[in-house]
């Protein structure tokens, strides 16, 4: 069958996808040799999806970050993990399905792994609140990474939602209280932290898990402190003006790795990680088990110092002293 197309910019696609699967349902009913055809054709299709996913615009990779079937926190820890133990709770009221978390093993080496959780359908995604955790989401984060930092177990952190829940409820149980005490508690663990975001990582929601000391990205992620939809609303009162949003966020891995915000921009395979999901969660394995070994070395007090002095580089800029404003002017 066929691939279905989501995106517009996929569409030149289509056609050869066409083409493909017609040639294949003729040599299946004949004993026609259409081996060439089909090589000639696929390489074709492999050739121009991988020019099209190379021009990608921002507001294209948004698209591509948010596909339905792009891999998830828990198809990259099935990838990884043969013991993987999910841990439930917060211990104070809930256990939110928007952020999932437990102990597996990377290796040889056994990780605390949490991250969000989007779902595949409509009911899936009402189930997991569309990846959109509440307070009692980031309390059970951090409990689970507090039994980390007890254990001596290395954090693996996976962003993938479009922000915090902003419902009535959970902001009258303290949204923005429980975002704001992990990235303070974050910055004292002494295991090595490594966040990673595998698709859309969307303001505090994404940062009340993305206190690291390596933040690394995939190639059409996006990580921005408001969707750019929200953002052309705000300032143009028109959310159609969501391209220039994008653009003017500095949202795409290369910009972000240029500001010095994320430390690795990870490949994708050409159409997404959607296409080829084993092979992205084999880069991604290789990419988290190479900083690993990297922390591991580090004492607990250059850990916490370079954490601290990482996010603390962020957003730095100089303004010019008066007599460069002289000679400009």
């Amino acid at each position: 069958m066929a691939r279905r197309y989501l995106h517009e910019f996929e569409k030149p696609l289509v056609e050869l996808e066409k083409q493909i699967e017609q040639i294949r349902e003729l040599a299946r009913d004949s004993e026609v040799d259409v081996s060439q055809q089909l090589l000639q054709l696929e390489t074709l299709a492999a050739r121009r999806r991988e020019e099209i996913f190379q021009a990608l615009t921002p507001a294209q990779k948004i698209q591509v970050a948010r596909h339905p079937h792009r891999p998830s926190t828990l198809d990259f820890i099935q990838m990884f993990c043969d013991d993987w133990i999910e841990l439930h709770g917060d211990r104070n009221s809930s256990d939110d399905k928007a952020l999932i978390g437990g102990i597996g093993k990377i290796g040889e080496r056994s990780v605390l792994l949490l991250g969000q959780q989007k779902g595949r359908d409509t009911k899936e995604n009402v189930a997991r609140n569309f990846g959109m955790a509440t307070p009692g989401g980031y309390r059970k984060a951090l409990r689970l990474m507090e039994h980390a930092d007890r254990f001596r177990l290395p954090i693996l952190s996976f962003i993938d939602t479009p922000g915090a829940y902003a419902g009535l409820l959970a902001e009258e149980q303290g949204q923005g209280e429980a975002i704001a005490v992990n990235l303070r508690e974050m910055f004292r663990l002494r295991v090595p932290i490594i966040a990673t975001v595998i698709g859309e990582g969307g303001s505090g929601g994404a940062l009340g898990i993305g206190v690291a000391d390596r933040l690394l990205m995939f190639e059409h992620s996006v990580y921005t402190v408001a969707s750019p939809e929200a953002c052309a609303s705000i300032l143009w009162r028109d959310a159609a003006k969501a391209p220039e949003a994008a653009a003017a966020l500095k949202i795409t891995g290369p910009d972000l790795l240029s500001l010095g915000v994320v430390d690795e921009v990870i490949d994708e395979p050409a159409g997404g990680n959607n296409w080829a999901p084993l092979k992205a969660g084999e880069a991604l394995k290789t990419a988290l088990l190479r900083h690993l070994d990297e922390l591991s070395e580090l004492s607990v007090k250059q850990l916490r110092d370079q954490r601290y002095l990482k996010f603390r580089s962020i957003g730095r800029f100089l303004e010019p002293s008066s007599s460069q404003s002289e000679l400009t002017n």
